[in-house]
Formats: C-alpha cells, sequence, structure tokens
C-alpha cells in the first residue's frame, strides 16, 4: 500500500484578502503616524532636550518603513495560520486580537507624543505597546513562528522607544 502523502490545507482566507487584511491596518497605522509628525518634527520636538543616544530624525522613517513591511508580512501569515476548526481556533482569535489591540496601540502613540505633546501619556502609551508587542509574540509563535519572529525587531524598537520616551520625559 503506498504512503499517504500529506496534502497542507489551504488557508482559510482567500490570498488577496488576506493580503488586503494585512496592508490596510498597517498603512493606516503609518499615515496616522505620518500626519501626527509632519509638523511637529520641525517645530515641537526639534526644541525638545533629548538623550545622548536619540538617532538622528531620518533614522525612524526608515527604521519604521522597514518594521511596518515586516509587520505586515507578519500578519499576512498569522492570518493565513488560521485553524479551520478544532480548540486552537480561540488561541488563534486571541493571537489576532492581540495583534490588533498592538497595532491599534502603535497607531495611538504618535499623536499622543507629537500631536498632543503629552510625554508622560506617550510613555504610558509606548509601554503598554511593548507589552502587547512581546504578548503577540509569544501567542503567535503557537501558529506560524515565522510570523512571531517577524515581530522580534519590531519588539526591540518598541523597547528602545520606550527609553528614549522615557529619557525626553526626564530632561524635558
Amino acid at each position: 500500500m503506498p504512503a499517504a502523502t500529506h496534502v497542507p490545507e489551504r488557508p482559510a482566507l482567500p490570498r488577496w484578502l488576506r493580503l488586503a487584511a494585512a496592508i490596510l491596518p498597517v498603512a493606516a497605522t503609518a499615515a496616522v503616524g505620518l500626519a501626527s509628525t509632519q509638523a511637529e518634527i520641525p517645530a515641537w520636538y526639534a526644541g525638545l532636550n533629548k538623550p545622548a543616544f536619540n538617532p538622528p530624525d531620518w533614522v525612524f522613517p526608515v527604521a519604521w518603513t522597514i518594521l511596518y513591511t515586516m509587520i505586515a508580512i507578519a500578519l499576512w501569515r498569522l492570518l493565513g495560520a488560521m485553524p479551520r476548526t478544532g480548540p486552537s481556533r480561540e488561541g488563534w482569535w486571541l493571537a489576532l486580537a492581540a495583534f490588533l489591540v498592538q497595532i491599534a496601540l502603535n497607531a495611538a502613540w504618535t499623536p499622543v507624543f507629537f500631536t498632543a505633546h503629552a510625554i508622560g501619556a506617550g510613555l504610558v502609551v509606548v509601554a503598554m505597546l511593548l507589552v502587547m508587542v512581546l504578548w503577540t509574540i509569544r501567542l503567535t509563535w503557537r501558529f506560524d513562528r515565522v510570523a512571531a519572529w517577524l515581530l522580534m525587531p519590531y519588539a526591540v524598537w518598541v523597547a528602545f522607544a520606550t527609553l528614549l520616551n522615557a529619557a525626553i520625559l526626564r530632561l524635558n
């Protein structure tokens, strides 16, 4: 009797729908960030006291472009890992919810920090973001390890942003 061949299960969502669902929230977050920083970086932010480890302004858009690309790919992969049935489906929904909460916190930080000039509130938001990114990685690991690994540089950057935000708060 010939050995049974394993046919991989097709993702529950079509590729184009997963692509749109992965790109749209990340692009919206990037757009909120861009709109919130356009006038504020040359004016208010430039006048703040910053720590010696503050990177040059050009580093931020480069880093975020790379990170947002990785975040969208991670979300695309997570969406493709949705179980069709079984007890793991609830865990997948929790991973997706955590992913969406962290992307909402990401979108919230820039207007809080730059538009509202609320450095302390920004620190609270970015600290919550760090916790949610780490939890998202943990929850995503079970369903797609590549997606979880794609979020690791994001976690490192958000940890750095938390430290930077705290230092700016202390200096101002």
